[in-house]
């Protein structure tokens, strides 16, 4: 269906970490929407001399820093979510200004008749539900499977588990989404379940 035949919608993607949501991005391509990743996001409004990296900086000190000046995503990141009053420190200071990076990706694709998608992982811990999306749509995974794809970027069971724990639990994000993606199948199993999800997603819209 093209943007002639209907009106373009703003999709949420949400979900569990390792549970697809990049997957479900790509997919969302193949179909002719543009697509945002609010982490790509944030790592953008990070990258040294912004404000936001000033202000990590300001809180986190040069520990965090790599050789070239650069915050070091993998140390912050060790630091966070072994933290939680940490996680809360970086959450403040870097969800406004992500939250008003998507506003205006999201107005410029409207204002293009674009149909349009951001991957948000932490779409309901950052309050950003409120964004204006024509509908929400979550990908969920059991966490046996989740587990084996945090084992093949090198995380290890314990720290994959405190990953996972970190997140609000995948079954509430499931209940407040509009529309829930199931990706236990093969990779053909969940583009069908995209195509139909988005069929849903219009409909709300």
């Amino acid at each position: 269906m093209s943007n002639h035949d209907c009106k373009a919608i703003v999709i949420g993607v949400t979900g569990g970490i390792a549970c697809g949501k990049s997957e479900a991005g790509r997919i969302l391509e193949e179909m002719g929407f543009a697509v945002c990743d609010a982490d790509r996001v944030a790592h953008d409004l990070m990258r040294k001399g912004t404000p936001t990296y000033w202000q990590v900086v300001a809180h986190f000190g040069p520990r965090i820093l790599a050789d070239d000046g650069e915050i070091a995503r993998p140390e912050l990141a060790r630091i966070v979510f072994g933290q939680p009053e940490e996680r809360s420190v970086l959450d403040r200071l870097v969800h406004p200004a992500v939250r008003h990076g998507l506003e205006s990706w999201m107005a410029e694709r409207k204002s293009e008749g674009l149909d349009a998608a951001a991957q948000v992982p932490l779409l309901y811990e950052s309050g950003m539900e409120t964004l204006g999306w024509d509908a929400i749509l979550c990908v969920v995974d059991g966490e046996e499977r989740v587990l084996g794809r945090l084992a093949r970027r090198g995380l290890g069971r314990e720290d994959a588990l405190e990953r996972i724990r970190a997140q609000m639990p995948l079954r509430e994000k499931a209940a407040r989404a509009d529309v829930v993606v199931q990706n236990n199948g093969t990779l053909d199993d969940f583009k069908v379940a995209m195509r139909q999800a988005v069929e849903c997603c219009r409909m709300k819209g």
